[in-house]
């Protein structure tokens, strides 16, 4: 890769697993303090986007205050108990022990047929092992609580229709 555009990458990388903890800091705030809407975010390097029916002024409450709470020693907010990375983990254990009692099966349907209830078995008990591995890549990799290094710039709300979204953009400091 160019020796240029590798340090752009990283920090967009880095910029991005900080929206991210965010995104899930104030979902986990919001949901603390009982909000009953069905809620989805997305993080990207400039900010990130809460999906769901929410009053703006209850996000932006919400948003303020996940990020005062992880500045102030709260970074679990950061792990979010739905986050794609669990399931994307989860996925990618269990297609491996799938793939991995389909070795040697060979050719024909009878013979997959037959391995069936071992795929099942492995798979089942790959997924189960793999829960701890979602919130520790959650945790290692995909986002960052140190949210101290990001300000959020504006909050704006887009109705369309019966979706309703909130774009939050976020800046480094």
């Amino acid at each position: 890769m160019n020796e240029r555009i590798l340090p752009v990458v990283l920090s967009a990388a880095q910029t991005t697993r900080l929206n991210h903890a965010l995104e899930h800091a104030t979902l986990n705030v919001l949901a603390r303090h009982g909000v009953q809407a069905r809620l989805a975010g997305y993080s990207e390097k400039n900010g990130f986007f809460i999906l769901g029916s929410i009053d703006s002024e209850v996000l932006k409450t919400a948003v303020d205050e996940a990020r005062e709470r992880m500045i102030h020693g709260e970074p679990g907010l950061a792990i979010h108990e739905k986050c794609g990375t669990n399931y994307v983990a989860a996925g990618a254990v269990a297609g491996f022990a799938a793939w991995l009692a389909m070795l040697g099966v060979g050719a024909g349907w009878r013979r997959k047929l037959d391995q069936l209830p071992t795929v099942m078995m492995l798979v089942t008990l790959a997924t189960i092992l793999a829960q701890p591995l979602g919130p520790f890549l959650q945790k290692e990799l995909t986002t960052d609580p140190r949210v101290d290094a990001i300000r959020v710039v504006s909050i704006t709300r887009y109705d369309r229709g019966a979706l309703v979204v909130h774009r939050i953009r976020t800046a480094r400091i």
